[in-house]
């Protein structure tokens, strides 16, 4: 016996309009894709740097610019959740039920899973950069960059190099104790605010699980 065929309800005018406007966003994934390309050349950049520089490089600048390319890789990959899993949820249906490659996450995803799963990829991105910031701690002391401090010693030098002197390279760095403990700080706080979302996911998911089983009987 067929199943008799479904046809899609006529809507009226004005909810045509409204729900029809889902797909001005199509736009905004669209430049996100285009953004997951400038990151591909990013990543690509990046590892040119360290094949090319493996000689020169210390150990720390090696391991900085591969933490780089992780921090590259993640943000893709929230890129990836945003739009996939933003096109799905609030445009159009991709039709990957049964698809071989269709990511796992994606079979139940909705809004509130989506943004529990942003928030931890927003950790994870923060996690590499206060890392980073970590491994570059032991610079601090060492002139500021663009500093006044900075300024005067690299006149100095030049003038010591001028009157013959073998000097090392004079260094600076970007990493300052109140930088440190900010990113700390702030780290702290998406980490708080993953929390809240979760806890806060959870309670509607129990509340609607209540309200269904309450239904039903």
């Amino acid at each position: 016996m067929q199943s008799p065929i479904t046809s899609t309800p006529r809507l009226p005018p004005l909810a045509w309009v409204i729900f029809g406007s889902r797909w001005l966003q199509l736009p905004l994934y669209l430049g996100l894709i285009v953004a997951q390309g400038v990151y591909v050349f990013l990543f690509l950049k990046e590892l040119w740097h360290l094949v090319h520089g493996a000689n020169a490089l210390t150990e720390q600048g090696i391991m900085l610019l591969v933490l780089g390319l992780i921090d590259v890789v993640m943000i893709s990959n929230l890129l990836v959740m945003v739009i996939v899993g933003g096109y799905e949820t609030f445009v159009s249906r991709l039709g990957l039920h049964n698809h071989p490659d269709q990511p796992e996450w994606l079979s139940h995803v909705n809004a509130s899973v989506l943004k529990v799963k942003l928030a931890m990829a927003i950790i994870g991105i923060s996690s590499i950069h206060l890392l980073k910031t970590f491994i570059a701690a032991g610079e601090v002391g060492i002139p500021l960059c663009g500093s006044a401090e900075y300024i005067s010693a690299l006149a100095a030098h030049a003038q010591a190099l001028a009157n013959g002197m073998t000097l090392a390279p004079l260094g600076c760095t970007k990493v300052t104790p109140a930088g440190v403990m900010w990113q700390s700080i702030i780290h702290g706080a998406f980490i708080m605010s993953a929390i809240g979302i979760a806890y806060t996911d959870k309670l509607m998911t129990g509340s609607t699980a209540k309200r269904e089983h309450a239904a039903g009987h």
